[in-house]
């Protein structure tokens, strides 16, 4: 159960790295 909720807040931090960098290229 700690390795499925690990592995869903990695998920969670690379979605919002990803929404980030996406921002950054609209913005730009």
């Amino acid at each position: 159960m700690s390795g499925g909720y690990n592995n869903g807040f990695t998920l969670l931090v690379v979605l919002f790295i990803l929404l980030v960098i996406v921002g950054c290229a609209c913005a730009y």
